[in-house]
C-alpha cells in the first residue's frame, strides 16, 4: 500500500510561515528552512526583548532623573534617599515624566525633600 502524505496541510502550514516571513531579506522570505529557522529566532528575540523592554524603560527614566536632580545640586542616589526619607512616593516612570516635561513641578518635588 502506499504512504499516504497530507499534502494540503503541510503546504498550508508552510505557506502560513512563509506569509509571516514576508519582508525578510534575501532567502529568509521563500526558502523554507531558513525562514522557518529566521522566524523562529525572531519568536525567541520577541520573547527575550519583551522583558528587556522593561529594563531599558528604567534605566532611560534613571538617566534623566539624575540629569534633573543634577540641575538642583543633587545626584540620582541622594535625590532618592532623601525621597524616601520624606515619605513621598512617586514612581521612576512618573518622576521622569516631571523632571523632562514639567520642570517646574520637578523642582517644587526636589524642594519639597530638601
Amino acid at each position: 500500500m502506499p504512504r499516504s502524505v497530507n499534502h494540503v496541510a503541510s503546504r498550508a502550514r508552510r505557506k502560513r510561515l512563509l506569509k509571516l516571513t514576508r519582508g525578510y531579506f534575501g532567502s529568509r522570505k521563500n526558502v523554507w528552512t531558513v525562514a522557518k529557522n529566521t522566524w523562529e529566532k525572531g519568536q525567541q528575540y520577541a520573547y527575550r526583548d519583551r522583558r528587556q523592554k522593561k529594563r531599558n524603560f528604567r534605566s532611560l527614566w534613571i538617566q534623566r532623573i539624575n540629569a534633573a536632580a543634577r540641575l538642583e545640586g543633587l545626584s540620582y542616589s541622594q535625590l532618592i534617599g532623601l525621597m524616601k526619607k520624606s515619605n513621598i512616593e512617586i514612581n521612576r516612570k512618573a518622576l521622569a515624566e516631571l523632571a523632562t516635561n514639567h520642570p517646574a513641578a520637578f523642582r517644587a518635588v526636589v524642594e519639597k525633600v530638601k
